[in-house]
């Protein structure tokens, strides 16, 4: 006898039809078969599309996150409620700057960090506003240090939807300009920002929110801002690099996790250098140790204290003097004073004229030149000899005390076969503005290039630059000191850093995913970490409701209500066989009274 048993959720529930003792017609069986089917597709739908339903939640992170890497250039959406929004001004020597970031909810994971994104106005631009000149001119007028920044922060409270002032936090942080300040100085400007911000905006401010960071805090945001963005961060996939990280807890066993990247910025005053230290360092001497220490950082990213996914170690340190420009001015003093004191030691007459100028390696051939200094001034001709020029640099990295680090600062040790760096500012524009080979770095193909570059005649480069072969950045000055400038990245790259010429992980670049990354972005995320535990306790009040309940009326409320449907469709074929059965009983009863009717007849005479 044909079955059809179907059973729902939950379990209790149990339904089976026989198709042969409803009695129906074949074409009704036909019927009810289909709609049994129907019903039965339709439970299983449901059931696969809540499957992946859940499987698209899960992996919708992983694609919002990609989606944040390569961050649209699409307007912010103000009208979005859920989003937060913060807002940090750079106070720098120049100038200060102010940035506004938002991002949406956190996704309730306690290892993934907030999606933070820099704020687009309706044009699409991001929104940002400098002003000049820096703070720190306001060294004698401290008070009116909140006037100083009011356009700044009338500009950020004018994108930041009106009803999330007082949920934005604010955070004012000062660099070079204002480390050069008495720290009398620093606390009267502080104070008055401080007393006077609040009276004019809304935003969520105090006094923890603004300082004088050091420049060690400022190489750490630049990491973090800069590995944020590659999506260092995120839990691995399968095909990135990874590495073994130990950090300082105690009995904490070593955590395998994403690759991250170090930076390199030359700028034209100083160098700086910053990348994590995964495994644990051993000193050979207390003095190494205390120097170690002023340059290793150890933070955690995470919202979590006791959680050490988020737990990094980052070497950074700054070399004043070490950019480019620096360099050479330090390397022209040294090449004047000592010109100076072998002509009045041997009588001779080295560089005094044009006619007898000083033969300058790190100078294209051809090109001539002049250092004056303390009305003296010294003739250069360019020899453009790129080997030399490399010796003569050396020794201004200050390799002594056998460290064979610049200026003998301590260097935590590099995995080199199992890192990545990014070169930013000079390293970039020492590769490409005339060279063109930025991108992937490759010393072999870098010597070669700045020796050719070097060899080149001065008329030969000035006529290219006319042809326009170069990039739009390069100029006059880019020609003249590009043999010198890439001689010392070379120097300041295998000898000073000690890379192996043959490194294959070193990238430069001027944006990462076509966007310039601020140091801000950094500091916005180790100033916000601990906000995500608000969701973290949502969710966690969410999970303690009885799950039975959640999954009977929550979520499964479509399967119980198709459930009832099926029962109630059941009862009302089971009604309509006893209402056949009964029709068919009454037409056997008049049959059987016709006949007996019809007998009694025949009977009678």
């Amino acid at each position: 006898m044909a079955r059809i048993t179907l059973s729902c959720l939950p379990a209790s529930w149990y339904c089976s039809v026989s198709l042969l003792s409803l009695g129906c017609a074949p074409r009704q069986r036909l019927l009810l078969l289909l709609l049994l089917l129907i019903t039965s597709a339709f439970l299983l739908l449901e059931t696969y599309q809540r499957q992946l339903w859940g499987t698209q939640r899960r992996s919708g992170t992983q694609i919002n996150k990609y989606l944040s890497l390569t961050e649209s250039m699409e307007a912010t959406d103000i009208l979005n409620p859920s989003l937060n929004y913060g807002i940090v001004v750079d106070c720098g020597s120049s100038g200060s700057r102010v940035f506004v970031y938002y991002w949406p909810p956190h996704n309730g994971n306690p290892h993934t960090l907030l999606d933070i994104r820099q704020m687009r106005d309706r044009s699409r631009n991001t929104v940002v506003k400098k002003i000049k000149p820096g703070i720190s001119t306001l060294a004698t007028t401290p008070t009116q240090a909140s006037d100083y920044l009011h356009p700044l922060l009338s500009f950020a409270a004018a994108h930041v939807p009106k009803n999330k002032h007082k949920e934005t936090p604010l955070y004012i942080l000062c660099t070079a300009g204002m480390r050069l300040l008495h720290e009398r100085q620093q606390a009267d400007i502080i104070e008055d920002l401080v007393t006077d911000v609040p009276l004019e905006f809304d935003f969520l401010f105090s006094r923890s929110h603004v300082e004088v960071i050091s420049g060690k805090q400022e190489g750490v945001y630049a990491w973090i801002g800069i590995n944020f963005v590659l999506g260092r961060f995120d839990h691995p996939d399968e095909e990135d690099a990874t590495v073994e990280v130990t950090t300082s807890s105690q009995n904490q066993q070593p955590i395998s996790r994403r690759r991250t990247v170090g930076i390199m910025d030359m700028g034209g005053a100083s160098l700086q250098i910053a990348y994590e230290v995964p495994s644990a360092i051993t000193f050979n001497s207390p003095q190494e140790e205390e120097a170690g220490k002023s340059v290793l950082a150890e933070f955690n990213l995470g919202c979590d204290v006791e959680h050490t996914q988020h737990v990094y170690r980052v070497y950074v340190t700054t070399f004043l003097g070490f950019g480019g420009n620096m360099a050479r001015q330090r390397y022209e003093d040294q090449l004047f004073n000592s010109t100076f004191t072998k002509n009045r030691y041997l009588t001779t007459q080295t560089g005094l004229s044009k006619d007898k100028p000083y033969l300058d390696s790190c100078l294209p051939v051809g090109l001539t030149e002049t250092i004056v200094r303390d009305n003296r001034t010294l003739h250069l001709r360019g020899q453009g000899d790129w080997t030399k020029c490399q010796e003569a640099v050396r020794p201004f990295l200050g390799l002594h005390n056998g460290t064979m680090s610049p200026r003998g600062v301590y260097q935590a040790p590099i995995n080199f076969s199992n890192s990545e760096f990014y070169g930013f500012s000079e390293f970039y524009y020492c590769m490409e503005d005339v060279l063109r080979i930025g991108g992937q770095y490759n010393s072999e193909k870098y010597s070669k290039a700045s020796m050719d570059y070097c060899s080149t005649q001065w008329s030969t480069l000035k006529q290219r630059l006319e042809n326009h072969l170069y990039s739009k950045q390069a100029d006059d000055s880019r020609l003249k000191y590009q043999c010198f400038k890439s001689a010392w990245v070379y120097e300041v790259l295998h000898s000073g850093f000690r890379f192996p010429t043959d490194y294959p992980n070193l990238k430069t670049a001027q944006l990462v995913y076509d966007k310039e990354v601020q140091w801000t972005l950094g500091a916005i995320l180790y100033k916000t970490r601990f906000l995500p535990l608000r969701d973290l306790q949502q969710e966690a009040l969410r999970q303690n409701h009885p799950s039975w309940l959640r999954s009977s009326f929550v979520y499964n409320h479509h399967l119980f209500s198709l459930c009832i449907l099926v029962v109630v469709l059941a009862i009302l074929l089971y009604i309509l066989r006893l209402r056949r059965i009964h029709q068919r009983e009454q037409r056997q009863s008049e049959v059987l009274n016709l006949l007996w009717v019809e007998e009694g007849e025949a009977l009678l005479p």
